[in-house]
């Protein structure tokens, strides 16, 4: 199938959205070591969440494919993307799971430990690809990371390709095969 050609800006999301928990410490912690935090910071994050943030800003028509848990910060996440121009349609709810949580070090030099929690994220499942099929036809790019199942983000990427939409993978978090 051709490929469409770019002009419209519209850009599709298939990711995940997380709530983010940064403490700021000296030193992190070494196995089994306890430190002192100078601050907590909470914010709204996830790979595919910022990716549709920064595609909304440079004026792209962005549509966010995702799950958020059955919880009060996955609602008021959402309604935020929304408030900011960004089509939520396709960001389902989870019933019975947390939104994605990220637990986040940044020590004084800058450098950062991420734990992620998927929660929710882990269950966008191809069925939620398929019922936002609208977006990723009209979309001229998808961008996908690897913060939610790897077998539905190949799933979103083959859809992409046979709609004629270019497919735009960041590889993170990358997993070492077994």
């Amino acid at each position: 199938m051709p490929v469409k050609p770019q002009a419209a800006g519209r850009v599709c999301v298939v990711g995940s959205l997380n709530i983010d928990l940064a403490v700021r410490v000296q030193a992190h912690p070494g196995p089994g070591e306890t430190v002192l935090g100078s601050s907590l910071e909470r914010r709204y994050g996830g790979k595919g969440a910022n990716q549709a943030i920064a595609a909304a800003r440079a004026g792209a028509h962005t549509a966010l494919i995702g799950r958020i848990g059955e919880d009060r910060p996955g609602h008021d996440y959402r309604a935020m993307l929304h408030a900011r121009g960004i089509d939520c349609d396709h960001v389902g709810v989870t019933a019975g799971e947390l939104t994605g949580h990220a637990l986040i070090t940044v020590d004084d030099g800058g450098e950062n430990s991420i734990v992620v929690i998927a929660g929710a994220n882990a269950q966008l499942a191809p069925w939620d690809i398929d019922r936002a099929f609208d977006a990723i036809n009209d979309a001229d790019i998808m961008l996908l990371q690897l913060e939610i199942p790897e077998s539905t983000a190949l799933y979103a990427a083959r859809q992409a390709a046979a709609a004629g939409t270019r497919v735009l993978l960041n590889a993170s978090p990358w997993t070492a095969p077994v």
